[in-house]
């Protein structure tokens, strides 16, 4: 009976409805009642009380139709589940947003300001209808006037909640009045002491504030008639949480509070003159009652990049009390007052475009709550570029929209992606490349032996994942190349081949690689068959003997043989002017080396891997000579020009300048540097005694990591 009685008397505000919708509201209510019959709250009320004042919220407090009290009397009926017979009784709006809270309601809302924001926009993100948050709100403020009968602990909990994360979201939505009664209910609880102090001051000190605006605005309301000026004045007292705020920021007693109330004179202009007639009120306010210059805010010569235009100042009055005095135009008033340059938004707080967008669609539905709007078709205007998930312990990610489960796994840790082989999302086991939506619970699934692969790269959306992956990728090959040289050398060893730059080039040629690493890479990898480069390196040592034999018996040159060689030896000195270091390939002293008879500069030495040897050998094999270097106990200098590519990461310049230091044999005669989104290119240009010592060399530079290729240069 008590029930009935309680949920008639709601049922007379609803008299604006028509039938269906009274009708709709019945049965929702109906179900409500019957699901909860026998549970009560902490008071000893049936909890369907609760969801009746919630109504009462929705209704009289909020405008909203009958849709939003009937998707909350169905959410209150089964707010764990869904009800598919709900969707055969009931419209497809109000379906949608109780399958919306049912959702919210399951989120495990963890009380640290780290997370708080991440929970709002979580909050936005599954509301797929507006309603869905102002039902949310009201179900929130129904609780907090209602906390005074719950457990202490539950106190807490739910006032750290609200200032968290409902209260921002009604000031974001420019439900004010709701906003500060929230945070005023939870600092009762959250700091009882400072809330009952400075709820004593006010009332002691209200009679004398209320004298004191009147003092104040008397001789300003004299000056502005006499100015003609058309004005409203307004006066507000700060609410207890934002005094407590402003107390603990600043450090300063109750007393301490300056703008414990404020005065705020709207001058109704046109245009044109609002401007300039805020200056007038500006210069009025000013000769009666001294100014602090440094405490003015001059918003109307330059707005906030929000929009917001006012004049703030402050000044004392004859008896030493400060005052703040905002003064702007109606039209200024009337923007800010709309949510569009609203306090929080002019003191900072960062929003999302598209969360700004949303919390539009509220604010035209709460001032137009009668009206027939097509919700899906404005959701449809919004960009949701961002997803919310959580981890199986409920810590929440935030990541881009279209975000797979190597996103989420990157985002957790580097090593959890690494070694990624799927996710189970919801309970349901799925692949790497699953596309994740908010508010699912993905918990990775990894194993040893798996590592990142290419086509890693276009499953994954966060420059995060993508930069870890091709980290870890380097970090294989070079494992890779390191175990495939050492392949390759045992086995040229054991065939008795000697490992020259003209065999490495042969197979780089023949294998249609790059960089002598990606050589090493597959052999490591097992992608080359190593009887094949035998058989390879073999018919190529058959044809270097035929040309060898050939070229010898065509050249016209008898150079002068030294210990019955037929090899012209070259003296690092190169004191006899007859022969020149070829520029197109600058050998140094172990390069494998021919000479080559010119016209008129006399003998040029090529390294056989020059660009050049090819055409020489093909065209000119006649001029063609063996050359080698001729042993010496003297030390001579060399150039050698190498061109070093990798990503630009910080301190790699460092470190290749660490590994050329190293060797005290090497003398470094230039180094340029480019830089391009994010990949760097060296040219070093080094001078050295022997070919071993710029093999190794490269080697080492190779080593470093972010280093992606060392290759040395013909000139």
């Amino acid at each position: 009976m008590v029930i009935k009685q309680r949920f008639d008397r709601f049922f007379e505000k609803c008299n604006s409805f028509s039938g269906e919708d009274k009708a709709f509201i019945q049965e929702a209510f109906e179900r409500v009642k019957k699901t909860t019959e026998g549970v009560a709250r902490e008071n000893g009320d049936p909890f369907v009380f609760h969801a009746i004042s919630v109504a009462e919220i929705l209704v009289k407090e909020l405008g909203l139709t009958a849709a939003s009290v009937v998707a909350m009397f169905l959410h209150e009926s089964n707010p764990e589940g869904e009800d598919k017979s709900v969707a055969k009784t009931f419209p497809d709006d109000v379906v949608k947003m109780v399958a919306d809270l049912n959702k919210i309601s399951n989120i495990d809302v963890k009380a640290t300001s780290l997370q708080a924001e991440k929970f709002r926009k979580l909050i936005v993100s599954l509301s797929t209808d507006p309603r869905v948050i102002l039902i949310k709100l009201a179900d929130r403020l129904e609780i907090m006037r209602s906390l005074s009968f719950f457990p202490a602990s539950k106190q807490l909990k739910k006032s750290n909640e609200t200032l968290l994360l409902y209260a921002p979201l009604a000031h974001q939505l420019g439900l004010y009045n709701i906003k500060q009664e929230m945070e005023d209910t939870a600092l009762k609880y959250v700091e009882p002491e400072a809330y009952r102090e400075i709820v004593t001051k006010l009332r002691t000190s209200d009679s004398e504030r209320n004298r004191l605006i009147a003092d104040f605005v008397i001789p300003i309301e004299k000056e502005l008639r006499i100015a003609g000026i058309k004005y409203q004045i307004k006066s507000r007292t700060k609410s207890v949480y934002s005094i407590w705020r402003k107390m603990r920021k600043q450090q300063v007693p109750f007393e301490g509070v300056y703008d414990v109330f404020a005065i705020r004179i709207i001058v109704d202009s046109s245009p044109k003159d609002e401007k300039p007639d805020c200056w007038k009120v500006y210069s009025i306010v000013t000769n009666i009652y001294t100014p602090n210059t440094n405490r003015l805010r001059d918003w109307i010569s330059s707005p906030r990049p929000t929009g917001y235009e006012s004049l703030h100042i402050t000044v004392d009055t004859p008896g030493k009390r400060t005052v703040e005095v905002q003064i702007r135009s109606l039209r200024m008033d009337e923007i800010a007052e709309s949510g569009i340059a609203a306090h929080w938004r002019y003191k900072g707080v960062q929003q999302l475009e598209s969360m700004q967008l949303w919390l539009d669609k509220v604010k035209k539905l709460l001032n137009s709550p009668s009206e027939d709007i097509d919700v899906q078709a404005s959701l449809q205007e919004l960009k949701h570029d961002e997803i919310f998930v959580f981890t199986p312990a409920g810590d929440l990610r935030q990541l881009p929209a279209g975000a797979s489960v190597l996103d989420f796994a990157f985002d957790i840790h580097t090593g959890i992606g690494s070694k990624c082989v799927g996710a189970r999302i919801n309970g349901k086991n799925t692949t790497i490349k699953e596309k994740l939506k908010t508010g699912d619970v993905v918990e990775i699934l990894t194993a040893k032996n798996q590592a990142p692969k290419t086509d890693w790269l276009n499953y994954v959306v966060t420059s995060k994942a993508r930069a870890r992956i091709k980290q870890r990728m380097r970090e294989e090959e070079t494992k890779l190349a390191g175990l495939g040289k050492e392949i390759l050398n045992r086995r040229l060893k054991n065939w008795k081949l000697a490992i020259t730059d003209e065999i490495l080039s042969s197979l780089i040629k023949h294998y249609k690689f790059k960089v002598i690493t990606d050589l090493y890479v597959a052999i490591g990898a097992e992608k080359i068959d190593l009887s094949e480069i035998k058989g390879l390196l073999s018919n190529n040592e058959q044809k270097t003997a035929e040309i060898q034999d050939v070229t010898a018996d065509k050249t016209s040159v008898k150079p002068k043989k030294s210990d019955s060689s037929d090899y012209l030896e070259i003296d690092e000195k190169l004191n006899n002017v007859a022969f020149k270091l070829a520029k197109c390939c600058n050998p140094i002293f172990g390069d494998e080396i021919f000479g080559f008879v010119t016209v008129k500069e006399g003998i040029k030495i090529h390294r056989t891997v020059c660009p050049n040897a090819l055409r020489l050998l093909d065209k000119y094999g006649y001029r063609v000579i063996h050359a080698r270097w001729k042993q010496t106990e003297e030390v001579q200098s060399f150039q050698a020009t190498l061109k070093i590519t990798g990503y630009d990461e910080r301190g790699i310049m460092g470190r290749i300048n660490d590994v050329i230091m190293k060797d005290t044999g090497i003398s470094v005669r230039s180094l340029n540097i480019a830089n391009e989104k994010g990949i760097f290119e060296a040219r070093l240009q080094v001078y050295l005694h022997y070919k071993k010592q710029l093999d190794m060399l490269m080697v080492h530079l190779q080593q470093i990591k972010g280093v992606e290729k060392v290759i040395r240069l013909s000139s």
